[in-house]
């Protein structure tokens, strides 16, 4: 099964207000396992880039001027994307700007079905945890210690790794499936198999003389604390 991680990064949080996407960066699986196939683009979006937005991905309005257009890359974006599912973190966030983006292109949307959400499969995992991707990541012991910034296609490659662990682990797309077509062998006992006799259970009750020994060794102990008074409340 082929799906796509992705990840953007926008000028803001609303693309109805004039937001735009700056940059995508998508990752391919093959049954979970990343291919080495990648891509990765970045957009003028046509306007300001607001310092709060900066400081987060570190993409300034002069590094993004000489650009290409979204319009202009988007075939080849939309070529690699295929008709795969897609997974991305607060996954909303990013089909909506994805979805703005391809209706300025008087292209159709990207259908809401082919949506996976990894926020919402770690919020049925692990219900009152954090579930910011720097948490996820510390969660499942995935190396984030380069990510200095935000950036959509590292992002998309800390991403692939959470994804295959929120859904089973490393072991997935190894074949184990394989394992339950191979005939199960049984063992059964043959007249030629050795029969144990069954033993009763032993007894391990103290003996009288145990008994007599052992309240000797106590009466010689010097004030046992067992014996003390306890302390008024």
């Amino acid at each position: 099964m082929r799906e796509i991680i992705f990840d953007t990064e926008t000028t803001g949080f609303d693309p109805a207000s004039g937001d735009r996407l700056v940059e995508i960066g998508c990752i391919e699986l093959i049954n979970r396992v990343p291919t080495g196939r990648t891509f990765h683009a970045y957009y003028n979006p046509q306007r300001d880039m607001p310092s709060a937005a900066e400081a987060v991905h570190g993409l300034s309005s002069q590094f993004l001027s000489d650009k290409p257009l979204f319009r202009e890359g988007v075939a080849e974006l939309m070529d690699f994307l295929e008709d795969s599912p897609l997974v991305a973190h607060n996954a909303r966030f990013d089909f909506g700007f994805l979805n703005h983006e391809l209706k300025l292109c008087a292209r159709d949307a990207v259908s809401m079905d082919r949506m996976i959400d990894t926020v919402a499969i770690a919020r049925t995992l692990h219900p009152g945890a954090k579930h910011s991707l720097d948490a996820l990541c510390t969660r499942y012991g995935i190396d984030r210690s380069h990510r200095v910034k935000h950036g959509a296609l590292l992002d998309a490659e800390l991403l692939a790794q959470l994804y295959v662990e929120l859904t089973g682990g490393r072991q997935i797309g190894l074949g184990l499936a394989q394992e339950e077509e191979k005939e199960i062998v049984r063992v059964e006992l043959t007249e030629t198999a050795v029969v144990r006799p069954v033993r009763p259970a032993r007894v391990f009750t103290a003996s009288a003389e145990e008994l007599e020994r052992h309240a000797a060794f106590v009466a010689k102990l010097d004030k046992p604390l067992w014996l003390e008074e306890a302390p008024p409340a």
